[in-house]
């Protein structure tokens, strides 16, 4: 089969959706050697598409080949250039995210990947230019692509709760983490070189991740407010995907609640090759979102052994399992009570790393990139 796939986020730091791309056509390159796969992007520099091919370990790899479509901005992109490109170089399958490519010959069947529909769920955290691009593309994407991939259960049902789908058109595959992040090690000095190149204190709480409204921040900061006194050598430190959609409660939190930043360190963009250090770092990771579709950072914290706090809505039960300690994402005071017991008990801390090893086992890109082979298949 003739594979296509929209890998434009790979290589802008654009976070989760990156990172699903990413793992994901990397272990079909390690696994599949049979059907032709066309990458497109639309970054034009030939060294960051070299680097992009690097990245994804695609050396000796024939069956793979990167196609730059260059173009002024994303929507002519989908809506115009890859068509015209696909209507003179068809594939029997294309594969993206969110919203399907217009004016494509319905011989070319569509799978798109949906992350988690909050925008739907919580219209009033979303900015309203890219809420009315998604009211108005989305259900029409949705009735154009041939298969939908939820990223969970959670994510399925609430594709098919919201937008009338038919079930069988809807199939869940897990993220997972990537290989590289798995593999990584630091040795003492090299952690406390971490240390100092982020200016990180020596006992700290940790988020990864977007400050957008629904990742539900100003929670964390108020509970920290709560336990900053009972202990008062820990930090809060948030480390920023991008600004995009910055909640301006964060600061209000901060404000209210007298803080400073000395207390809560807003620490910018971290490089993906020093995360898995920087997390390792943390005396406990705190992931308090309002709605996610998924919620690989939780992963992410479970493979660095380091005990984790989350929000206890759907999506984080499913992956996070009984490796965790969970709380109501609208209540401050228990997310506090619930940091302060990871902190302070030594044998809870150990109990739940333990059952952490267990849950994380249950996710592999891998066997994620086999079941997407599946389903190209069936389509």
């Amino acid at each position: 089969m003739k594979i296509g796939i929209d890998i434009r986020l790979i290589g802008k730091n654009q976070t989760g959706s990156e990172a699903v791309f990413f793992n994901l056509v990397r272990n079909l390159a390690m696994i599949d050697e049979r059907n032709e796969y066309f990458l497109f992007t639309d970054i034009i520099d030939e060294q960051k598409i070299q680097k992009i091919k690097n990245n994804l370990d695609l050396s000796g790899k024939n069956n793979f080949k990167i196609i730059s479509l260059k173009n002024k901005n994303k929507f002519s992109w989908n809506f115009w250039t890859l068509p015209k490109y696909l209507r003179k170089n068809p594939a029997d399958i294309y594969l993206t995210q969110y919203i399907t490519p217009f004016f494509v010959p319905r011989k070319i069947k569509i799978l798109t990947i949906i992350h988690d529909v909050s925008f739907r769920v919580f219209p009033k955290l979303i900015k309203l230019s890219d809420l009315f691009f998604l009211r108005a593309l989305i259900p029409i994407s949705l009735r154009r692509a041939d298969k939908i991939i939820a990223v969970s259960n959670f994510t399925r049902d609430e594709i098919i709760k919201y937008y009338k789908i038919k079930p069988e058109k809807v199939v869940c595959a897990y993220n997972a983490i990537a290989d590289h992040f798995l593999m990584q090690s630091f040795s003492r000095d090299e952690l406390e070189e971490i240390r100092r190149k982020y200016n990180l204190p020596q006992k700290f709480i940790l988020y990864v991740g977007t400050l957008q409204p629904r990742k539900n921040i100003p929670i964390l900061v108020e509970a920290y407010a709560k336990i900053k006194k009972q202990l008062p050598d820990v930090r809060l430190v948030l480390f920023e995907g991008n600004k995009y959609n910055y909640d301006i409660k964060i600061d209000q939190a901060i404000e209210k609640n007298l803080l400073n930043k000395e207390e809560i360190m807003h620490s910018g963009f971290i490089a993906e090759e020093d995360k898995k250090a920087v997390i390792q770092l943390a005396d406990c990771f705190c992931y308090p979102s309002l709605y996610e579709g998924f919620g690989i950072p939780i992963l992410e914290a479970f493979s660095c052994n380091v005990p984790c706090i989350v929000s206890k809505i759907p999506p984080h039960l499913e992956v996070a399992g009984n490796a965790t300690l969970f709380f109501t994402p609208e209540n401050s005071s228990e997310l506090a009570e619930k940091i302060s017991r990871i902190l302070t008990n030594e044998h809870l801390r150990k109990k739940l790393i333990a059952k952490e090893h267990d849950q994380l086992a249950l996710f592999s890109w891998k066997e994620t990139a086999k079941k997407m082979m599946e389903i190209f298949e069936e389509m």
